[in-house]
């Protein structure tokens, strides 16, 4: 067996809520968002935030914390995160010196 999988259809809430719920210390969730932070998110530097589809667990949400990742967004299974969901990252680790995000946008029909 390579995963448990409870229900598909909550496979990537369940997997951050795991994350969390394993490492309080480290990160914390955006509340309504498939996004990560840094337990001590924002901080006074420039922030980076990565992001892309489930589906490769840990991905990028297994990256947030000190000397890596300030957040993460998580897209759908195999699907890009949508902007809303960036932008809602974006705000979250932003201190006031600017944010890079390194997104990987996949195959999204434009």
């Amino acid at each position: 067996m390579k995963k448990v999988i409870n229900n598909p259809d909550q496979v990537v809430e369940e997997m951050l809520e795991g994350v969390v719920l394993a490492h309080p210390q480290y990160v914390k969730r955006v509340k309504g968002f498939s996004v990560l932070t840094r337990a001590n998110s924002p901080s006074p530097k420039v922030a980076l935030v990565s992001g892309g589809g489930s589906g490769h667990e840990p991905s990028h949400g297994g990256f947030v914390g000190r000397g890596m990742l300030d957040g993460a967004v998580a897209g759908a299974v195999f699907t890009s995160p949508t902007p809303d969901q960036i932008l809602e990252a974006v705000k979250a680790v932003d201190g006031g010196k600017g944010v890079l995000l390194v997104i990987n946008l996949g195959s999204r029909k434009k």
